[in-house]
């Protein structure tokens, strides 16, 4: 006898699509002057890698080998600075959000920054696609007289291929503490509206955009440094740097990706802690 399975298209399970996954921490030392690598974790399609330098401070590339993200896609970073160290962290290229068939892809950021080190948090830019939706979330601990310059940059589009990516969609948010006292706090958000895009209070029609936040020793420091970077923008470019206590913020958006950094590279180089950027971005 010849048993047939009696199952309708319409009882049948949806395709599970395909997730990437993936996850990346790793810890410093000091020995003999110089921040040295501690232990390192990477798992899924989080990868770390350490470029040789000549400076004392030590440099990380994190890289997601998937190549991007995607609706349901989860991505965990984590580092953590040791007492005196300087830590470098960047990424191997922009990352990119593509279009999602539904959920959002989600990034999870903790870094760790122990008394006096410095950290700078350098990822190359993020570049969102039409229809995308990325979840992210910045956290950063600093212990006391530590120091910080971290960044941000946003792209809606690739420019050579006149993308616009209108309906993108976007939650960032930063929690930035001292000793466990809440510093400093970002909530951007994206929602795929014209008015958010053309609105001359938000965007102006702008497509790539940008937040870097310095963490000075004090506030005298980071007045100053905001007063000399308030000289050295241009007066026609949408830039402008504040300082409140020993936070330095700067905000620019530009009408193209380039635009963007020739805006904001000379600003980097003023604050992090090395004077210059990581190689990788000026390839």
């Amino acid at each position: 006898m010849r048993l047939v399975a009696d199952i309708s298209l319409d009882q049948t399970l949806p395709a599970a699509l395909q997730r990437a996954r993936g996850s990346g921490a790793l810890r410093t030392k000091q020995a003999d002057g110089r921040t040295r690598l501690d232990t390192l974790f990477q798992e899924g399609c989080g990868k770390i890698r350490l470029p040789n330098t000549h400076s004392e401070s030590l440099e990380a590339v994190f890289i997601n080998t998937a190549g991007g993200i995607t609706g349901g896609d989860h991505l965990q970073w984590g580092a953590e600075v040791a007492e005196g160290g300087h830590l470098v962290v960047t990424t191997q290229a922009c990352e990119r959000s593509y279009r999602s068939t539904g959920d959002f892809g989600r990034v999870r950021t903790h870094l760790t920054v122990g008394a006096g080190a410095h950290l700078d948090w350098l990822p190359q830019e993020t570049i969102l696609f039409a229809g995308s939706k990325l979840d992210r979330q910045l956290e950063i601990d600093l212990a006391e007289n530590a120091t910080l310059t971290a960044i941000e940059a946003v792209l809606l589009g690739r420019d050579a291929m006149g993308e616009e990516a209108r309906d993108a969609m976007l939650r960032d948010s930063w929690r930035i503490r001292r000793n466990g006292r809440l510093l400093h706090a970002e909530a951007t958000a994206l929602s795929g509206q014209d008015a958010e895009r053309d609105g001359l209070s938000l965007l102006a029609g702008n497509r790539a955009f940008a937040t870097l936040l310095h963490i000075a020793a004090n506030a005298d420091r980071a007045a100053a440094l905001a007063e000399r970077l308030r000289g050295s923008f241009a007066a026609d470019r949408a830039i402008g740097a504040s300082a409140n206590g020993e936070r330095l913020v700067i905000r620019a958006m530009a009408e193209s990706g380039l635009a963007l950094r020739r805006m904001i590279v000379p600003a980097l180089i003023e604050l992090t802690g090395a004077g210059s950027l990581p190689r990788l971005w000026h390839l």
